[in-house]
């Protein structure tokens, strides 16, 4: 059966003027205006979209979805604005909900006037003897409840301890732990699903969910695997090797796309774990963690490249992206570049990246899987990153335009619950950039968070996330106002308004439009919301 769609805004450059569309088998089959359509498939299934524009799904290139669930239904503390306030939010949700452990996220004392975070005491005086997690907002520490703690074996040993402060590096990750294993099946089935559906909700039709042993490990990884949604879960695995044997059988193992996504070399700037050449302008004492030495990074990479599998870390911290680049340098010297970058190897943030280094990674074919709402949350001359970094280095995070102009393939994301899964607050972030010269035009955000997922992902066809016949039919049906074609005055590039250039309109992002609401989501024909 074609199914015949009518009557939209269709984001197509095969076809800018396209009204309608056909779907055969769930792959596009035709694209056109309304009349011819109706003449070429007189037995079609006909749907009217009434005006919606329509565009090609969206792909969210790092989620963690069951904490993403968890938190959608659960204790939200983004929006605390005082550590007073944070407390109540924690109180209120206590009373609310008098069994079991709490499981709460978000809060940032970065921008509160204490700026000081959640102790231990803090959280056994709202909660007395009832264990509670409570992360940061980056996820990269904890504050945790007395309670807690003590469910957590060896945790005073462990590195980034501390009694009242919260918990970072092992601390946080054995704490973590603890209180994952205090969840149901049922808690962590259910928040799946909600993750899921927010997603589908929201235009996109797939995520990568970036997995591993320091992060909801194993079990939660396979359960994850084992739904039945629409939504499409590409995993990865972040778990060092140290030869291409170990990474085949561990590929096997857990099912995953590669052996990257959240392997840790450091930590985030908002927990000053971030690993930096020089110490934090706020806390210089430290220069942050390490979590892999060279060795190791050199290790995974060379047995990722010759077993042909894709590799990737988290880094954020200069120190930290210097230390892979060098790793990368050292591979492509053994191997080629070509044949790294046929493994489609990854880099997961990668907010302080130099122009030599971008250089280096355009060349080598090496994927920047980057957090444009990072910049809108944290950026700016008064934002997290420059009480941080301070003024000379803050200007030098997220370098979007810099990385495009050197040939590094960009994939969007949200890193959820970090920042909002809504695809479109993510392209506009990018085209805003609060540094200038540092963003991109509308176009190219657009297709960092449809198409440059998917190649992320390592599909290559040409075709995947965009509308043209051949390609599968995954898109989204939009109310949407208003729609152009020129980018932000800041953005690297602009679109040519010269009906020739045969480029697609977008909904209008800038000056705080009301962003587009999704009428419907649709995967490989599919209809996975709406």
């Amino acid at each position: 059966m074609t199914t015949l769609l009518i009557n939209g805004r269709i984001h197509s450059p095969a076809h800018p003027d396209a009204t309608a569309f056909a779907v055969r088998d769930g792959v596009i089959a035709w694209l056109g205006s309304d009349d011819v359509g109706r003449l070429q498939f007189p037995d079609a299934r006909v749907v009217d979209l009434d005006g919606g524009f329509v565009a090609p799904a969206f792909v969210d290139s790092h989620v963690h979805l069951t904490a993403t669930g968890l938190n959608l239904d659960g204790l939200d503390l983004r929006g605390a604005t005082s550590l007073a306030e944070c407390l109540r939010l924690l109180g209120e949700h206590a009373r609310r909900h008098p069994d079991g452990p709490i499981w709460g996220h978000g809060w940032d004392e970065a921008g509160w006037p204490e700026r000081t975070p959640p102790t231990t005491a803090d959280l056994d005086a709202v909660l007395g003897n009832r264990p509670a997690y409570l992360a940061r907002v980056d996820v990269h520490s904890a504050a945790a409840s007395s309670a807690l703690r003590a469910l957590a074996p060896g945790l005073a040993d462990a590195t980034g301890f501390d009694p009242q402060r919260p918990l970072s590096a092992g601390a946080h990750h054995l704490v973590r732990a603890a209180a994952r294993e205090r969840l149901t099946p049922a808690q962590r089935h259910a928040a799946r699903l909600a993750a899921l559906d927010h997603a589908a909700g929201h235009g996109i039709a797939a995520v990568h969910e970036c997995a591993g042993p320091d992060i909801g490990g194993l079990d939660d990884w396979q359960e994850l695997r084992g739904l039945d949604h629409g939504v499409e879960i590409v995993g990865y695995w972040g778990e060092a090797v140290a030869d291409a044997d170990q990474a085949r059988t561990l590929i096997n193992e857990t099912g995953a796309r590669g052996l990257a996504g959240d392997l840790f070399v450091d930590g985030a700037l908002g927990s000053r774990t971030a690993r930096l050449h020089e110490p934090y302008a706020d806390a210089p004492d430290t220069c942050g963690n390490c979590y892999l030495d060279a060795d190791t990074i050199t290790a995974h990479l060379r047995a990722c490249s010759q077993a042909g599998i894709a590799a990737g870390f988290h880094v954020i911290g200069d120190a930290a992206v210097t230390a892979v680049v060098d790793a990368l340098a050292t591979v492509v010297d053994a191997f080629g570049a070509p044949a790294v970058a046929r493994c489609g190897h990854r880099l997961e943030h990668l907010e302080m990246v130099s122009p030599a280094q971008a250089a280096k990674l355009g060349s080598w074919g090496v994927i920047a899987s980057m957090q444009p709402n990072f910049d809108a949350l944290w950026g700016g001359e008064d934002g997290m990153y420059a009480q941080r970094l301070g003024p000379d280095r803050v200007h030098r995070l997220n370098p979007f335009a810099l990385l495009a102009s050197e040939g590094v393939p960009l994939a969007f994301g949200s890193d959820t619950p970090v920042t909002s899964m809504n695809p479109w607050q993510t392209v506009r972030a990018a085209v805003e950039h609060r540094t200038p010269g540092s963003a991109v035009s509308a176009r190219a955000a657009f297709a960092a968070a449809t198409r440059g997922g998917w190649r992320a992902g390592g599909v290559r066809d040409g075709v995947t996330g965009t509308l043209v016949p051949g390609a599968a039919a995954s898109y989204a049906i939009w109310d949407a106002d208003d729609l152009e074609v020129s980018a932000p005055a800041n953005a690297v590039q602009r679109w040519s308004t010269d009906p020739r250039s045969r480029v697609p309109a977008l909904p209008r992002l800038a000056g705080g439009a009301e962003l587009p609401r999704c009428r419907q989501t649709v995967h490989r024909g599919v209809v996975i919301h709406g």
